[in-house]
């Protein structure tokens, strides 16, 4: 390998925004911290990583991993044998970029690059964004010299030693939304003395959250509430189209809101899925929020991540089984009860980790050893 004077570092992983945003944030604190260091992104060929990482102002490159369906099909050969050439490719491109240190945050890449890494004797730091750790993640954690986690009691997926509580890395830190709230409320066409409720699914949008609105719709329309909704593109055309039937004035349909700062200003309730970046937001924002966590996530994820919140009154949480019948009226009901949108407002405020991507970017330096 040849020499170098410069930090280096290899980021791998990506898949969905949940994954892309946090390392994204992490290399801009490393740059900020140490403005000559070298980053090379690794993600997963023909997931959103290899168009988001570039616009973001890094290299990436892109293996030709999958992730393994969960039945027993002989599609998880063809992965198998993707999974071994992502193997190869990832010894290559760690040889070639020589890092002080390969950093995984989760996603179909992280597994061969983290794996190739340990077993070169190069220093591994992983990034766990959820409260119940896959098993990727504890297999990989037996090689990494440090585990940077957003959750309590991960003793008991990870080596003691190795965890440092960092929190999640998110986008902005949301500090400033009270200034924002008239200029949100014009920019959304928002009458001002009337409550919100944010509906956001993510950027692909979420079914169920969708299904539970579209077929409560006369009750929205005729509930004393304004629904800024976010559907997802996939949804979106279907769901225009019903509230334009409806005659619905106090719904606002959108497919996918760029303006997340003015989205959270202007909400006096979110409804939400619980990615863990996702949640990491939430508790910056610091609103009453109701989860519907997604039974189509690996290890059910999700359903853990927002019981960390329930269990603390931080958050409402609906089985997603259940919120077509429940979510609309439950929503409804929060709107009316002061008292317990003050108590879950100030809870989640208290779980908020700040400055997380500077936290995590020091210990990458330290790993460095320069």
């Amino acid at each position: 390998m040849k020499l170098h004077s410069n930090i280096r570092v290899i980021i791998s992983g990506g898949g969905t925004g949940g994954h892309i945003f946090p390392a994204i944030s992490i290399a801009n604190a490393l740059r900020k911290a140490e403005p000559g260091i070298e980053i090379l992104f690794v993600g997963a060929e023909g997931r959103m990583e290899m168009e988001k990482i570039p616009a973001a102002g890094y290299e990436i490159k892109g293996l030709p991993v999958d992730g393994f369906y969960r039945s027993l099909t002989p599609r998880n050969f063809i992965v198998l044998c993707k999974f071994v050439r992502s193997l190869s490719l990832a010894k290559r491109i760690i040889r070639e970029f020589n890092p002080d240190v390969v950093v995984g945050v989760g996603g179909y890449a992280s597994g061969p690059v983290l794996r190739q890494a340990g077993k070169m004797g190069i220093t591994t730091l992983i990034q766990e964004q959820n409260s119940y750790a896959g098993i990727t993640n504890k297999m990989l954690s037996k090689k990494a010299s440090v585990i940077c986690v957003a959750y309590d009691n991960m003793e008991k997926y990870f080596p003691a030693a190795k965890i440092i509580k960092t929190g999640n890395p998110v986008r902005q830190t949301f500090d400033n939304l009270e200034t924002l709230n008239n200029d949100a409320r014009s920019f959304f066409k928002l009458e001002k003395n009337q409550p919100v409720i944010l509906v956001l699914g993510g950027s692909l949008g979420a079914g169920t959250i969708n299904k539970s609105l579209s077929e409560n719709i006369e009750r929205l329309k005729t509930s004393d509430c304004q629904w800024l909704w976010q559907t997802g593109r996939i949804y979106f055309e279907d769901v225009n189209a019903l509230v334009n039937i409806s005659g619905s004035e106090n719904i606002k349909v959108y497919d996918f809101i760029d303006k997340m700062d003015y989205a959270f200003a202007v909400a006096d309730i979110i409804i939400s899925r619980a990615g863990a970046g996702t949640i990491s937001e939430l508790c910056l924002v610091g609103k009453p929020v109701i989860l519907i966590p997604s039974p189509n996530v690996a290890e059910d994820h999700q359903s853990h991540n927002a019981m960390a919140l329930y269990n603390r009154d931080a958050a409402i949480m609906i089985d997603d089984d259940k919120a077509v019948t429940s979510l609309v009226e439950e929503a409804i009901r929060l709107v009316e009860d002061k008292e317990r949108r003050k108590r879950l407002s100030e809870n989640i405020k208290e779980m908020a980790d700040r400055d997380a991507d500077m936290r995590i970017a020091r210990e990458i330096l330290k790993l460095s050893g320069k």
